[in-house]
């Protein structure tokens, strides 16, 4: 797909996959070597992402671990943000930097304060307000819908799409949400099908990296699911997968690599 995001004015091409590296500044996600809770620690991590050819960088401070009792305080992910988004700013990094945020609040103070250029909201706009926020900043939006099947995720994506567009929002990326809210045959069903949301004619997003529907299906936990998440992604790939976000960035980028290398011998 031929599509651009507006990044500060700058125009961020997405016609070949993309590999977002992801940057956990919590003490509770559900994979616990992806855990930076140190500027040092942020530091090594973006350097790492940037050395192995990630080309968008996902911060997110509140986990959405399934099995927290309580999820992290507005307070306390604005801390963290704060703490990690400072260590990037003095790192001058030129990558699009996401920030995996469903509240309002904090989606503006790190688009204002610190020029976050892209909002990733697990909430589908839960609190509409965040709609408002991306619109009125001109901010790229990652909608995401936890709901199971590719019929209700095809109306979601319809009306919240109206509702952005309504407000003036531009750049619009759709996540069709694999790990939250479906069974796991649901999740390999909308695997199968993902080439059905370019209906919208927007870029879509997958997130499978080291996800439960990877280990309940093949064994093992979190910690040993590198190569089915490689797997998987490389299927949502052949599907027209836009953007990959993924813990692991190398693996990834030899993916999107080889599966460009496929798709270049095929035009020729």
């Amino acid at each position: 797909m031929d599509y651009t995001i507006n990044v500060k004015g700058r125009l961020f091409d997405m016609s070949k996959p993309q590999v977002m590296g992801i940057l956990n500044v919590t003490a509770e996600s559900f994979y616990s070597a992806s855990r930076m809770q140190s500027e040092e620690a942020v530091h090594q991590r973006v350097e790492q992402i940037i050395s192995e050819g990630g080309t968008m960088i996902d911060v997110g401070a509140c986990s959405t671990n399934p099995y927290l009792k309580q999820l992290t305080s507005e307070e306390e992910e604005t801390s963290r943000l704060e703490m990690a988004l400072a260590v990037i700013k003095d790192m001058n990094v030129q990558l699009p930097i996401s920030i995996d945020t469903f509240r309002p609040k904090v989606a503006r103070l790190c688009i204002e304060k610190y020029r976050a250029d892209i909002i990733n909201d697990i909430s589908a706009g839960e609190d509409a307000d965040i709609f408002r926020v991306v619109a009125e900043t001109g901010t790229p939006y990652i909608l995401m819908s936890q709901k199971p099947t590719l019929e209700e995720i095809i109306m979601e994506f319809a009306s919240k799409v109206q509702q952005l567009r309504d407000l003036g929002q531009k750049d619009i990326i759709l996540d069709p949400g694999f790990g939250f809210g479906k069974t796991m045959e649901q999740h390999f069903r909308l695997l199968s099908q993902l080439d059905k949301f370019f209906v919208f004619g927007l870029p879509v997003l997958v997130g499978f990296s080291r996800k439960r529907m990877i280990y309940q299906t093949i064994g093992g936990n979190a910690d040993s699911s590198l190569n089915g998440t490689t797997v998987l992604d490389t299927i949502a790939l052949t599907k027209g997968a836009n953007i990959l976000r993924v813990h692991d960035v190398k693996e990834a980028v030899e993916s999107v690599e080889l599966y460009n290398a496929m798709v270049s011998a095929k035009e020729e």
